[in-house]
């Protein structure tokens, strides 16, 4: 039976359902029938993976397919509640047996995976879990079908962006009041949505023996290496260090500008960006999705030949869908195909720098999943997300130097430069707002929505831009609807800050020794999931802290490496 052949189709049952009973009733005598079990295992996984992967694709690219959505439904609804069955009994057969205490220790970590998933299943969650997986899909479909008719066209959501770096302020604000009409429009659906998620994550909580979803995601998520307390601090060393920053930046553009006050078509609400100071044209690095591909291959050739063959493999194996259409889910991602043995990477490019920056961290995940591609377990291959981010986030400062391959001009790529430094300082403020709210949420389920509109805009009083939305009051409470991790993916962001924190000790140790930070980077992406999280971080020679001292050095760097550019 194993391995399994290429074409078994995972999608089905019936396919799926004599695999498992051979796993679940087979005899384990000795070490090597273990070590066998936990391959084979590893096998049907793959093949389960990449079965739902191929139709999250589908249903993503193509939300306003029918057949798609319903394909992907079938799966979260058929094949993935018995196959939770199916993974907590061979945790449990695996965890019963004495053998286990003898095994090498490249299984330490998948074993703790293991018991501590066994702790966590109840199998009464198992249909809330296809409830919440139901509901974030709907807010996706919702959101991906969102268009506007602007200036005689219609564009998607991700197309408008580029007409908030115009000069023009007018043009600025009538994009930006068009996109929050056509977003209102759903507004009290995705609150339902929204609502029903959180109701439901707490019940799941609940069932599980914790006193709310924050402890529940803290365990389902296998942070144990941090705690509720230390994102608590990271919170804190953004608000000192960080934010002084942000308001600086944005009091000089205000000046610079002319303006009485910033609005929010003048400044970013999540990154910081903002229309050029000087008046310039907003930055065009490519027309097509073509020009992009072929500039990012020259900028990976160019820091590493090496990365540079990895991402021509992705042109080459047809797995990349970038450019933004109508019914296209928004946003980015990578998804590892495991047999197929390439990532695939979505995005929803339109022709600005912040494509630019989202292809090279997407491309950045990929790289990651290829260096440690050659593990032998599904388990060792599934690194931490705090990890992965550090693999994208770190590719998009440590190809800075090459970004002439994207700008002819060295000003415009000052100016790129410039702009994503920028961005990561606001970025940073983002994610403790978002991190900070999602905290409050589920350790207050049964807040009102008028309680949550008030949390939502206390803490933009601490992490937002001092932009003034008079006039878009109801806007202003809800932009927290914008954010798809709060529906698809509950308490993944703060990851994005640790990442960040780690990216930036890359970038510093490039300007001093560019070939050791690509070794460095190499050297950590290859171990995948087989060390710990601080491991992890040793690994590349960084350090996971969270504490002020360590952020306020981070941002000093960064705020002198602005400090040095000539625009």
């Amino acid at each position: 039976m194993f391995p399994l052949e290429n074409k078994f189709d995972a999608t089905k049952w019936e396919s799926l359902e004599p695999v498992a009973t051979n796993l679940l009733d087979r005899e384990i005598n000795n070490i090597e029938d273990l070590e066998s079990l936990f391959t084979d295992i590893s096998d049907m996984s793959e093949h389960l993976s990449e079965a739902g992967a191929r139709l999250y694709i589908g249903m993503t690219c193509d939300t306003e397919n029918d057949s798609k959505q319903e394909a992907y439904m079938s799966f979260v609804e058929g094949i993935r509640p018995k196959m939770a069955e199916v993974s907590n009994k061979l945790d449990l057969k695996i965890a019963n047996l004495s053998l286990s205490d003898s095994l090498p220790k490249r299984y330490d970590l998948i074993l703790k995976s293991m018991r501590n998933s066994i702790e966590l299943f109840r199998e009464e969650n198992i249909p809330l879990m296809v409830k919440c997986t139901k509901l974030s899909t709907e807010y996706q479909r919702i959101t991906g079908a969102m268009t506007v008719d602007f200036q005689g066209e219609e564009y998607t959501l991700p197309q408008m962006r580029k007409f908030l770096e115009v000069n023009d302020r007018q043009i600025r604000r009538d994009a930006w009041t068009a996109v929050r009409a056509r977003r209102m429009m759903d507004s009290e659906r995705i609150s339902d949505i929204f609502d029903e998620l959180v109701k439901t994550r707490h019940q799941i909580a609940v069932n599980a023996g914790f006193e709310n979803y924050v402890q529940y995601a803290f365990r389902s998520m296998e942070r144990f290496d941090y705690t509720p307390q230390d994102c608590r601090s990271f919170h804190s060393s953004v608000e000192e260090h960080c934010m002084p920053l942000i308001h600086s930046i944005n009091e000089k553009r205000r000046k610079s500008l002319g303006y009485r006050n910033l609005r929010p078509w003048d400044i970013n609400e999540k990154s910081g960006d903002s229309p050029d100071v000087l008046g310039r044209d907003p930055l065009t690095p490519f027309n097509n999705v073509s020009e992009l591909i072929s500039q990012t291959s020259a900028v990976f050739h160019s820091l590493s030949g090496e990365l540079g063959n990895m991402f021509d493999r992705l042109v080459e194996g047809d797995v990349l869908d970038l450019e933004s259409r109508k019914g296209k889910a928004p946003g980015g991602y990578q998804y590892n195909l495991e047999k197929t043995g390439l990532p695939f990477i979505f995005m929803n490019a339109s022709g600005q720098q912040a494509d630019v920056e989202t292809m090279i961290h997407e491309a950045g995940h990929a790289f990651h999943t290829m260096y440690c591609s050659d593990l032998g377990l599904i388990q060792e291959r599934n690194y931490p997300i705090e990890f992965a981010e550090v693999a994208s986030m770190s590719m998009e400062l440590l190809t800075q130097p090459h970004w002439n391959e994207y700008y002819e001009r060295e000003e415009d790529c000052q100016r790129a430069k410039k702009m994503h430094l920028e961005s990561t300082i606001g970025l940073l403020a983002w994610i403790c707002r978002i991190d900070s709210f999602q905290h409050w949420i589920y350790q207050n389920p049964d807040h009102t929505r008028s309680q949550l509109s008030e949390k939502w805009l206390e803490l933009r009083v601490r992490f937002g831009p001092k932009s003034d939305w008079t006039d878009f009051e109801e806007d202003e409470a809800l932009f927290w609807q914008t954010q798809g991790h709060l529906f698809g993916a509950p308490f993944y962001y703060i990851e994005y800050g640790i990442a960040q924190l780690g990216a930036l000790q890359l970038w510093i140790k490039q300007m001093s020794d560019p070939e050791q930070a690509l070794k460095s980077y190499k050297q950590a992406m290859s171990l995948g999931n087989t060390e710990r999280l601080p491991d992890l971080f040793a690994a590349a020679d960084i350090q996971l802290k969270f504490d002020s001292d360590h952020m306020g050095y981070l941002i000093s760097q960064v705020d002198s490496a602005l400090n040095a550019l000539s625009v």
